[in-house]
């Protein structure tokens, strides 16, 4: 069989994240250890906490306001810029170097950190430019892959939105699954089972319960 027919076959996993987000970072690492053993292909795309915010700033509290103005837009930017001047094969890559300095290295939503990120992903260093461009070159392509993710799931969620083929093939999107920390082995496969199980059900929309844990990067 050829690579073509190979990549073809795949199941697509449709996954918009921003690099801000720990929670979306660690359901970012499940996916890909799923990866490992099932025979998927994870699409990444980028949306924006803060685009998503910004007509009910005055409902946040003010400690999420500000991080919104001063933390949100900087890498959502970055790997805007970087995905419209170098092809959508070096999100993934971008976003894994992100995740690992803003999460598990504890170095967060930095200049230097995205910079270094840049660097650890092989990519231009003059990205880091685009950061505090203050007429976004690339604000309506930000904008539009917000968007085609956050309407196959609504607008009262956040990220991550992963989309999953339903019953009849068609995209079924959910926001999460949010977990702590990333399964791994048998776990992940098992929560990725479940996850192609409720996405078959007609008319299946939500299950939730509150977190009682903080984001746990230990096991990455």
């Amino acid at each position: 069989m050829s690579e073509t027919a190979s990549t073809s076959a795949k199941t697509p996993v449709d996954f918009w994240f921003d690099p801000l987000c720990p929670w979306a970072w660690m359901t970012s690492r499940w996916v890909l250890e799923v990866e490992k053993v099932r025979d998927i292909e994870v699409r990444w795309h980028i949306m924006s906490l803060a685009v998503l915010n910004e007509d009910k700033l005055d409902q946040l509290p003010e400690e999420y306001r500000d991080m919104l103005a001063t933390k949100a837009w900087k890498p959502a930017r970055v790997v805007t810029a970087a995905w419209q001047k170098h092809g959508a094969d070096v999100l993934g890559p971008l976003y894994t170097a992100l995740g690992t300095r803003f999460h598990n290295n504890g170095e967060g939503p930095t200049l230097e950190a995205i910079a270094g990120a840049l660097a650890d992903a092989g990519l231009p260093a003059d990205l880091i430019d685009y950061a505090d461009q203050k007429d976004f070159e690339f604000d309506a392509e930000l904008r539009a892959s917000h968007k085609e993710g956050i309407e196959k799931v609504g607008q009262e969620v956040g990220t991550p939105v992963i989309a999953v083929p339903g019953p009849d093939g068609e995209q079924i999107a959910f926001f999460g699954p949010v977990v702590t920390p990333a399964p791994k082995g048998d776990d992940a496969v098992r929560l990725w089972d479940g996850t192609l199980a409720v996405a078959s059900v007609p008319g299946f929309y939500e299950i939730k319960r509150t977190r009682t844990k903080g984001p746990d990067f230990s096991n990455l």
